[in-house]
């Protein structure tokens, strides 16, 4: 069983930064696949980025590439996910997820991760 806690959102002006984190308990997830997923308002929930277990293998939503580095430290449990050049586009609630045996084949796919936070609010004003 692994719980994961999101933080580091907040308000942003276009342009600026912010890192996001999430704090893992379970001794296990440092051998699980992390990730990130985002909502907005009114749409469905999309993935934003992952990492393999290693932290050799990174995917991006393309929108992102070059602007977001998702990244992990095993030793503290955590996954961060920072985020520069932030758009107004960016808004969203950001969610941690993580599990053992997702593919590469879908990684994107909401429906197949097995573990995920309660969310953490990025608002990006224009």
């Amino acid at each position: 069983q692994v719980q994961l806690v999101e933080s580091g959102g907040g308000l942003v002006q276009a342009g600026g930064s912010l890192r996001l984190s999430c704090a893992a308990s379970g001794r296990s997830f440092s051998s699980y696949t992390g990730g990130w997923f985002r909502q907005a308002p009114g749409k469905e929930r999309e993935f934003v980025a992952a990492i393999t277990w290693s932290g050799g293998t990174t995917y991006y939503l393309d929108s992102v590439k070059g602007r977001f580095t998702i990244s992990r430290d095993n030793a503290k449990n955590t996954v961060y996910l920072q985020m520069n050049s932030l758009k107004p586009e960016d808004t969203a609630v950001y969610y941690c997820a993580s599990d053992p045996a997702i593919t590469r084949r879908t990684i994107a796919a909401v429906d197949e991760w097995d573990y995920w936070g309660q969310g953490t609010q990025v608002t990006v004003s224009s």
